[in-house]
């Protein structure tokens, strides 16, 4: 995740990436103290101080500059499960590696998983805000479809990847909205408490609901053929 500092070196991108998600983060804090309706651009300018012009040149509309802060936790997930070996199910590797990444999170990186929350939760009631939060979500869907894709040894267009990422996004986006909201409302978070608790909960829903297939290790990966992975072109004929 990116530090909370502005300016600092690095490339022209990463300065970008840096001024945005610092804007982003005080947008989100004055949507959430006074609503997006009551807050302007020129006041998410003041607050992250920045000229109303930068603000302008980094996002098309006040609403979405809650778009970086809305996003990292997809992307932290994102990266998390390209790092996913074959050899593992993915309840072990989300434990071992959420828990690594849980470990190292620095206070501006629990302080923008809060905003985050927040910002799920209030796009609920702000279309402009949705809208931002179901991008990353579709954004997350298209990573998961290379990500399984891979593991099934299909390529990202074939239909059964395609629904599989699409379940498995589902269930990202209905369990951070669902843990947000617990989480805002201080209510029986049983089960979401700690990492481990968390990764075996997405693991076992997103298993769920890809019918067992997306979740267990794999084998190496096989010449495709018309049955799937390691399956001959034409029955009676060795694979290719």
């Amino acid at each position: 995740m990116a530090s909370g500092g502005r300016g600092g070196g690095g490339t022209a991108e990463q300065r970008r990436a840096r001024v945005r998600l610092e804007i982003s983060r005080e947008a989100a804090r004055l949507f959430w103290a006074q609503g997006v309706a009551a807050t302007s651009g020129a006041q998410i300018a003041g607050a992250a101080g920045v000229s109303t012009r930068t603000v302008w040149r980094h996002f098309r509309s006040k609403e979405s500059c809650a778009e970086p802060v809305v996003t990292q936790g997809a992307l932290a997930l994102v990266r998390v499960l390209r790092r996913w070996p074959r050899h593992s199910s993915l309840e072990e590797h989300l434990v071992t590696e959420l828990s690594a990444v849980r470990g190292t999170l620095p206070p501006a990186g629990l302080a923008d998983e809060l905003l985050g929350m927040r910002m799920i939760v209030l796009a609920g009631t702000e279309p402009a805000l949705r809208t931002a939060w179901l991008m990353a979500c579709d954004q997350t869907e298209r990573e998961l479809g290379v990500i399984i894709g891979e593991r099934l040894g299909r390529p990202v267009g074939d239909l059964e990847v395609r629904t599989h990422a699409a379940a498995a996004a589902a269930v990202v986006r209905v369990l951070d909205e669902h843990i947000g909201a617990a989480v805002l409302a201080d209510a029986d978070l049983t089960g979401y408490r700690d990492v481990p608790s968390l990764s075996r909960h997405f693991a076992h829903a997103i298993h769920t609901a890809t019918r067992g297939i997306v979740g267990e290790p794999v084998g190496p990966v096989g010449p495709v053929g018309p049955g799937g992975p390691g399956e001959p072109d034409e029955p009676g004929e060795p694979a290719a």
